[in-house]
Order: C-alpha cells, then structure tokens, then sequence
C-alpha cells in the first residue's frame, strides 16, 4: 500500500545527502510542500499562515494567478538564452523609473552576488579599497558580507571579525566595522579613514532596526564630504517598503543599490543599479580595461524571471496596494505588542509595517547589540508557540503579504495570545 514519506523520513535521506540536511536557510526539519496565498503545507500536511514568504519575494503571495499567466507564457518560448531579451529590458526600464537612484542596471541572479558587485563597483569607480559596514548588517555570503554578520564575541569598533572559516585575513584588514544609528562613531570614523574608504553598504531597514532619524542623511551627507559611494542594500526593502524602496521612504539617495527576491516575482533575479558613471565601469568599451568590472552569469536577466518580475511590478503599481500591505502590517504589529501588554512582558516591535519583529527587550532598540542583549530564550519560546498555533515565521523576521486574508489575519492574533501566555507562564 503507497504511503506518503513523512518530513521525518525525508530528513534521515536529506542527512545522507545534503550537509545538516538542509538547505543552509531555515530550520531543515521542514518540508514544505505547497504554497498558495499566503498558506502553506508541509509534507505532513500541516498547514501555516506563511510570513517567511520565501524570505520576502512572495510579496503577492504564493501562486498568485496573474503572475502564474505571465510566467506560463514564457515557458513555451525557452527558459533561458545567455543573451539579451526584452523582458529584461522592459523590467530594467521599470527598474530605473521607480527606484530614485537608478539610472543604470546590471543584472545578476542572487542578491549575495549583488551586494559583491557593488562593493566592486565601489572600489573600481574610487580607486580605494576599504568598505564600512555595520555590525549585525546581512550583505550575502561574500568575504566581504561575512565581517560581523553575527559577532558573539563582541570587539572594539571598527575591527572587523570573520563569521565564517575559509576568510582570509587580508579581507577583514579592508573592513571597517560601525554601529548602526551611532551618528558621532561614523563621523569618528569617517574623520579617521575617510580618504581610504571606497564605500558604505547598508540596509537602510537593518534586519528590523529602523534607522534614526538623520541618519541615513548623515551617510548621505559624509559619503559626499569624502568621495565615498553610499550603497544601500534593497534586496530585502526593494518595492516592499514603497514602490520605490526604502529610499523611497526616507528621502535619502544613495549611489548604488542592490534589488533582489520581489524583482524576480518568487524566481532567481537580483541586479545593481544606480548612478551612470559608477555604472559605467561595467562597460570595458566606456571605461577601459583597466577600470572595467568584469560581470557575467548565465542565468543573468533570465526571461521567465524577468516575466514574473514584470508582471509582480505591474500589480504593486494599483492603486491602493501599499496602503493596504502597511494597514495589514500594522494590525499585526498592534496585536503582538497588545498580547504581550496583557502579560506585562517587556519587549519592542521593531521594524516596519510589511517587515517587522518582537524583541524582548525593555529599551529601544538601536543596533545589533541591542538585539543580542535582548531576552533571546523568550523569543525562541515564542517562535516556537506561534508554529504549534499554525504560523510560520523565521527567527527573527515577520513578512506581511498582500495574499493574507481575514481569516489568517484572526488565526495569527490567536496565536499571539496564546504564545504570550506560554511566554508569561514559562518566563
């Protein structure tokens, strides 16, 4: 008799396979098996009101049928060429007109590779070599992005302190580490190396820390004082925040940008964007070959991609659909914080109304030493409770989704309550 393999099963055949037997991403006892809206099912058959959404490209929601048309549409006509195609430049062309920084685009196909791409660009177009990044910023897997990604050990500022084995010394000695939100240490820092410095990457939403206000004007305003390229990493806020990103948002325009997961509509596409002549360093007839950076990738503006990536676009620019995704968002950050208030559980709502999380901490949270300072067990606790109630969320993010109905919404405040009961009851 055909019996299905359960998620324990398909775990003990992953071990064999795959180190840890996952996928390097979220916890790898969990097989999901489909996803519609914003629900999906595991391979036990549980079903989840889903906010980890693929790590936020699913942005309408899993399957959504408009993007399924465009997508089917492609298909028949190839997956992929290894050279130009119209979709990609109909999606540049998009691209550019709503994000304030862009002029030019390259594409890429991950937002990791990205993010490496201009930290290259930086440097190219300067001539300099050093990169300041934040303590606790996520820039993707590169030597680069893995400085004080996640530090336990906690080190004098700006020393830079690898994340993983296999980094050589010489790219942390390039590295110049900052506290998010610390306006008089970047200003320190800056007065220091500033000459030497090619650029600054930052998400201007870090993780779910929001910036204070000014400070993404100070970067602005420094990276123009020294001739530094101010990068802001969008794979996470791009068209999710607003339209044009988080940029958008706070009124600050970067030189670079780096776009990812909702430009794709739930397909592998990312891309670089921003001023011309920075740009132009990835044109070797315009620069040189002495300035040019060298970029290729054979899945670069990939046209089922770019397809669904149009098409997610096309809708995100009715009227009406920002205004709702942040009316959801902030019925759900209201909520939390109301069933932890019935309990008397300190803890901070931190980011924004589409990406926001629950720190249990008293204070206000300004950086990544906020965070990890913070009551971590209690938010395992809590994690843990709202998945037994049927929500599915990563560690330490929540994604809101266009495709979350009134009935997830009620499902999700339920499970609330009851993990701040547990909470309550264990802490």
């Amino acid at each position: 008799m055909y019996r299905n393999t359960t998620q324990s099963e398909w775990l003990e055949r992953a071990r064999n396979v795959l180190p840890g037997g996952g996928l390097g991403n979220f916890d790898p006892e969990v097989f999901i098996r489909e996803g519609k809206g914003a629900n999906v099912w595991d391979e036990d058959g549980n079903k989840y009101v889903d906010y980890i959404i693929g790590s936020g490209p699913m942005l309408l929601g899993h399957g959504h049928p408009e993007v399924m048309e465009a997508v089917f549409e492609q298909l028949p006509k190839g997956q992929t060429f290894f050279a130009g195609n119209v979709l990609a430049v109909r999606l540049a062309e998009e691209i550019v007109d709503a994000v304030p920084c862009g002029e030019t685009l390259r594409y890429v196909s991950t937002g990791g590779e990205a993010d490496m791409y201009a930290i290259r660009a930086a440097r190219a177009f300067t001539g300099r070599d050093k990169i300041v990044k934040f303590e606790g910023g996520y820039h993707g897997m590169s030597a680069e992005a893995q400085m004080s990604l996640a530090p336990v050990k906690m080190v004098n500022f700006p020393k830079a302190v690898p994340d993983s084995a296999g980094i050589p010394q010489s790219v942390a000695d390039e590295m110049l580490i900052a506290p998010f939100n610390d306006f008089e240490y970047i200003r320190s820092l800056l007065s220091e190396y500033g000459d030497d410095i090619a650029g600054i990457i930052v998400e201007p939403l870090q993780r779910t820390i929001p910036p204070l206000p000014g400070f993404l004007r100070l970067l602005r305003e420094e990276c123009d004082k020294y001739g530094i390229v101010l990068v802001f990493d969008e794979i996470v806020t791009g068209f999710r925040l607003a339209y044009g990103g988080a940029q958008e948002l706070y009124g600050v325009t970067p030189d670079l940008c780096t776009l990812g997961k909702i430009i794709g509509g739930g397909f592998p596409l990312a891309a670089i964007t921003g001023k011309r002549d920075i740009m132009a360093h990835f044109d070797k007839a315009e620069v040189g070959a002495q300035r040019w950076l060298m970029q290729l990738g054979t899945l670069s503006g990939n046209p089922v991609a770019s397809a669904a990536g149009l098409k997610t676009l096309e809708i995100l620019r009715r009227e009406g659909q920002f205004e709702r995704l942040g009316k959801i968002g902030e019925r759900l950050m209201a909520c939390a914080s109301n069933a932890l208030d019935a309990h008397d559980i300190p803890h901070s709502v931190t980011g924004e109304p589409s990406l926001f999380d629950i720190v249990f901490s008293k204070g206000g949270i300004r950086n990544y030493r906020d965070v990890i300072c913070s009551n971590t067990s209690r938010l395992a606790t809590f994690n843990s409770e709202l998945r037994k109630h049927g929500i599915l969320k990563s560690p330490g993010k929540t994604y809101a989704c266009l495709a979350l109905t009134e009935e997830d919404i009620l499902q999700t405040e339920s499970a609330y309550r009851s993990a701040a009961e547990t909470v309550a009851a264990l802490h």
